[in-house]
C-alpha cells in the first residue's frame, strides 16, 4: 500500500488523542521535567521501548537508489516501523533534497497527528565535517584541528548545523573526540588530534556551534536547535594494536586524565557509547563510565545511544551475554542508553523482560526520560518539521567562504629550505597520484562526495590561469600500485621544471565505497601495521629528487605519514591532512604565497611505526633518548632508544611555520601564588610577540603547563592554553590567554591539587621560547 500525499496516513493508524484539556506535556510553556514526568506516565512499556530503538526511513522509503526522486511512501511499512521504532530515525541517506523533506516530513506528520500521545522523533544522520546528505564537506576533523582556531571552528559547526537544520534533521553523530594516540587506528582522521586539551577545546566549539540557537516556532523553553553527539565514550582511540574495535587498556587514572577530559569540556545533549572495553569492561555495558562518572558525578541529562550493533557484541564479541535478552539488560541497566541499528535489535526483548522481572522498569524509565527531556529542549514537540525555505541554508555563500578560510588555515608547513613561497612564471612539475583527482575527503562522506571537491592539479590550473606559468602534469603512479611505468614522464615533466611539487600519501573512500571494500588506507576498520607510504610512492619521489632542481613533497593524508627520508631531501614539506571541497584551491595559495600558512599539527609525526607512541605529553621518563642512525651511505651507527632510530617525532605537536617569523619576548602571569582554595580562579597569561619578518599572517601562542613534584607520576607536558592571532609586518601585540585552574587538579584516588611550583613554557612542544612559573600553597 503506496500513499502518494502526505494526508493519507494510513486508515489502521491511531487516532490522535482527543480530549477537551490539553495534556502537560503538551504545554510548550510547562517546565521541561514536569513535562517529561507527566508524558513518561502516559507511555506503556511498548511505548518506552519504541522510544529507545532507532528506526529508519527505509521503513518507508525506498532508500535503493540516490538519485531517485519518487515522492512515494510505504504507508504499511510506516505503521509497522513506528511501532516497535519510533523515538530516533535515521535518515542519513544521500537523496535529493526534494525527496528528503517529503520523507522527515510523513514520518512527523504520522507520529504527530496519528499516534494516541504525538511523541516526535529526533531525526539524525553524520556531520563529522558537514552535512552527509550533499552538504558542504569541510577538512576532515584532524585538518581543522591544526588551525587551532576556535572561533572558526564554532562558525564551521553553525553552518553544518543550519544546513541539517532546515531539512528537518535534530541529531547529529559529532565530534568524535577519541585521542590520536594510537596512529595505526584507520579513524585518527575523524579525531582532532592527539591532545586532550586541544581536543576538548575544538569538540566545545563544535558542540556550541552546531547547537546554537533554537528551531523556529518553538517554545521559551527551548535550548538548542540541534543535539550533537560526542563520540566515542570513551577510550575508543586508543586499541591494541591499533585495531578497531579491539580492546583499550588502561587504569582509572589514565581515563580520568587523559580520554575523559575532551567530554566532560564538550558534552551538552549527546553521547554515544564506544564498540571497545576498556579495563576489560565493555563500555556499552560500563556503568562506572556510562552511570557512576556520566550520570552521577558530571550530572549529564542528555541523550545516551549505543554505536551501530555495538549490543550484539556483548554476545558475539565480548562475550559477556548469552543472549539478546541478556545484552539488551546489560546495555540498558549499566547505560541507560538508546539502541542504534546495526545489530538484531536486542532491545526488542525488554517487554517481556520486564514482564518477567529480569529487568527494572526503572532502568527503562530513566533511559526514556533523558531522550524526551532531550527533545523537549530541541522544541520538537512544537515544530519538528523542515523549513519550506530550506534551500536557502544550503551552500550558501558565507558556508563557502568558511569552507576556504578553514581550508588555507588547516594546512600546515613542515619544512621550508627557502623553495617556499613559489613565484609565478616559468614552469612548475606537478607529480604524483594525489596531484590529479579526489581521493581523500576524509571518510563520512556521502556517494560521490569528491565529485564536488577541487584537485591540487585543478587548484594550481585556477590559480596560476594567465600567469605565464607552464604546469607540467605527470601522475607518475598509482596510490594503490608498485607499478613504476608512470616513472619517465614524471622525470620528464620535473627535468623541465623549475621545481617539482610531489603530492602523495593515503586514501579514504565515501561511506557508500568504502563499505562496499573499495580498497583504502584510512577509514572506519581500515587499520594499518605502517606508516609509511604505499606502493611506488616513495619510489617515486626518490626518482624526481635526483632530476628536480627544487623538490616539494605536499603529504594529503589522514594520518601522519612516517617517512624520514623526505624531511631529509626535500627542501619544502606540506601537510594536508584530508581537505574539504577546494582543498586543491587552498593548496595553490598556500604553495604560491597568496596565503601565509598558520596551521600548526594536531598530532606529532614519529619516524616509522615502531617508534610509536610519539604523543607529546607522555609521563615523566616515558622518553629515554640515546639514539642510533643509518648514514646516507648506509654505515651502522648503533643507540640505545632506538638502536638504529630514535624516539623523538619527525615533526612535533604544535609544530608549524610560516613565511614570517615571531619572536616572543615576554611572558607573563596574573598571579605568582595561587591557594588551593582558589578552584574557581583563571590564572591569565599575558605573551608579548612581535611579528618579524616580511609577511603578515597568523601565529599559534601556545602555553604548556609542567607541574614539578606530584605524588604520582604527570606528563612532562601538557598544553594548557592556546590562541591564534593575526598580525601585520612588525607589529607587536601582547595576547591574553587564561588557564581555568579547575584544570590543574591530578587524579590520586580522587582530584587532588598539588602544592608547590607549576612552571610554564611558551612554544611549542618541542621548543620553548619563554618560561614563567607560579606555586600553588
Amino acid at each position: 500500500m503506496l500513499a502518494t500525499v502526505l494526508g493519507c496516513l494510513v486508515c489502521a493508524a491511531l487516532g490522535s488523542l482527543a480530549t477537551d484539556e490539553i495534556p502537560l506535556y503538551k504545554d510548550p510553556n510547562a517546565p521541561i521535567d514536569a513535562r517529561v514526568t507527566d508524558l513518561l506516565g502516559r507511555m506503556s512499556v511498548e511505548d518506552k521501548v519504541s522510544q529507545l530503538i532507532q528506526g529508519d526511513i527505509d521503513g518507508w522509503m525506498n532508500m535503493s537508489d540516490p538519485l531517485d526522486n519518487t515522492l512515494v511512501y510505504n504507508a504499511t511499512g510506516l505503521v509497522e516501523m513506528m511501532a516497535t521504532k519510533s523515538g530516533v530515525i535515521w535518515a542519513g541517506y544521500q537523496m535529493p533534497y526534494e525527496k528528503s523533506i517529503f520523507a522527515v516530513t510523513v514520518g512527523h506528520k504520522y507520529l504527530m497527528e496519528n499516534t494516541t500521545l504525538g511523541i516526535p522523533a529526533l531525526i539524525q544522520s553524520e556531520s563529522l565535517h558537514g552535512f552527509t546528505n550533499n552538504g558542504t564537506i569541510f577538512p576532515s576533523s584532524i585538518g581543522m584541528a591544526c588551525s587551532f582556531n576556535t572561533d572558526l571552528m564554532y562558525e564551521v559547526a553553525k553552518a553544518i548545523g543550519g544546513e541539517a537544520e532546515g531539512l528537518g534533521f535534530s541529531m547529529l553523530f559529532a565530534p568524535v573526540l577519541d585521542l590520536s594516540r594510537e596512529l595505526r587506528w584507520g579513524r585518527v582522521e575523524e579525531n582532532y588530534g592527539e591532545d586532550p586539551f586541544l581536543t576538548g577545546e575544538m569538540g566545545y566549539a563544535y558542540v556550541t556551534g552546531l547547537q546554537a540557537g533554537t528551531r523556529r516556532n518553538v517554545s521559551s523553553t527551548a535550548s538548542a536547535r540541534l543535539a550533537a553527539t560526542c563520540k566515542h565514550f570513551a577510550a575508543f582511540g586508543s586499541p591494541q594494536g591499533g585495531l578497531n574495535l579491539a580492546p583499550v587498556s588502561g587504569g582509572e587514572r589514565e581515563l580520568r586524565t587523559t580520554y575523559l577530559k575532551p567530554f566532560y569540556r564538550a558534552c551538552v545533549q549527546g553521547i554515544m557509547s564506544a564498540y571497545s572495553s576498556y579495563d576489560g569492561i565493555p563500555a556499552v555495558a560500563n556503568s562506572h563510565l556510562l552511570t557512576e562518572i556520566l550520570r552521577d558525578e558530571w550530572d549529564y541529562q542528555g541523550f545516551a545511544t549505543t554505536d551501530a550493533g555495538s549490543v550484539d557484541l556483548l554476545i558475539t564479541e565480548h562475550g559477556v551475554a548469552s543472549d539478546r535478552a541478556a545484552a539488551a539488560k546489560l546495555a540498558l541497566e549499566n547505560g541507560l542508553s538508546g539502541e542504534m541499528g546495526g545489530g538484531s535489535y536486542t532491545y526488542l526483548t525488554l517487554p517481556e523482560s520486564i514482564a518477567n522481572g529480569s529487568v527494572g522498569i526503572g532502568y527503562l524509565d530513566k533511559a526514556v526520560s533523558y531522550l524526551l527531556k532531550t527533545k523537549f529542549e530541541l522544541g520538537l514537540f512544537e515544530n519538528p518539521y523542515p523549513y519550506p525555505d530550506y534551500a536557502t541554508t544550503i551552500r550558501t555563500p558565507s558556508t563557502r567562504h568558511l569552507l576556504h578560510q578553514i581550508e588555507r588555515e588547516s594546512i600546515v608547513l613542515l619544512k621550508n629550505d627557502g623553495v617556499l613561497p613559489l613565484q609565478k612564471g616559468g614552469s612548475v612539475a606537478l607529480i604524483g597520484p594525489s596531484a590529479g583527482q579526489v581521493l581523500g575527503n576524509s571518510d563520512y562522506v556521502f556517494f560521490n562526495a569528491s565529485l564536488n571537491g577541487i584537485s591540487p592539479l585543478q587548484g594550481l590550473t585556477d590559480f596560476l590561469s594567465g600567469s605565464n606559468t607552464t604546469i607540467n602534469y605527470a601522475e607518475g603512479c598509482k596510490l594503490w600500485s608498485n607499478d613504476e611505468s608512470g616513472f619517465p614522464a614524471a622525470l620528464e615533466a620535473a627535468e623541465q621544471s623549475d621545481v617539482a611539487v610531489v603530492v602523495i600519501g593515503t586514501w579514504s573512500r565515501d561511506q557508500t565505497l568504502l563499505w562496499q571494500g573499495l580498497n583504502a588506507t584510512t577509514g572506519e576498520h581500515v587499520d594499518l601495521s605502517s606508516l609509511s607510504l604505499v606502493g611506488a610512492q616513495l619510489r617515486l619521489v626518490q626518482a624526481v629528487r635526483k632530476v628536480a632542481r627544487k623538490l616539494v613533497v605536499v603529504f594529503v593524508s589522514g594520518k601522519p605519514v612516517a617517512e624520514p627520508w623526505v624531511k631529509a631531501w626535500a627542501e619544502g614539506v606540506v601537510q594536508q591532512f584530508y581537505p574539504g571541497e577546494l582543498g586543491g584551491t587552498a593548496l595553490a595559495e598556500v604553495l604560491y604565497g597568496a596565503y601565509n600558512p598558520s596551521g600548526r599539527l594536531s598530532v606529532s609525526v614519529p619516524q616509522n611505526v615502531g617508534t610509536l607512541p610519539a604523543f607529546c605529553n607522555y609521563l615523566k621518563g616515558g622518553r629515554p633518548v640515546d639514539p642510533g642512525f643509518i648514514t646516507p651511505n648506509g654505515s651502522l651507527v648503533f643507540g640505545h632508544q632506538y638502536v638504529l632510530s630514535t624516539p623523538l617525532p619527525l615533526w612535533s605537536f604544535g609544530h608549524g611555520l610560516s613565511y614570517s617569523t615571531f619572536h616572543y619576548t615576554a611572558l607573563s602571569l596574573s598571579h605568582s601564588q595561587l591557594q588551593v582554595s582558589d578552584t574557581h580562579t583563571h590564572l591569565g597569561v599575558n605573551v608579548t610577540l612581535t611579528n618579524v619578518g616580511p609577511w603578515e599572517g597568523a601565529e599559534v601562542v601556545q602555553v604548556y603547563l609542567v607541574i614539578g613534584v606530584s605524588g604520582v607520576v604527570t606528563p612532562n607536558q601538557e598544553l594548557a592554553a592556546f590562541r591564534k592571532a593575526f598580525f601585520a609586518v612588525g607589529e607587536t601585540r601582547t595576547l591574553n590567554l587564561e588557564i581555568r585552574m579547575e584544570d590543574l587538579p591530578i587524579w590520586v584516588k580522587g582530584w587532588v591539587w598539588e602544592k608547590g611550583e607549576y612552571v610554564l613554557r611558551a612554544g611549542t612542544s618541542k621548543n620553548v621560547y619563554l618560561n614563567a612559573s607560579f606555586v600553588v600553597g
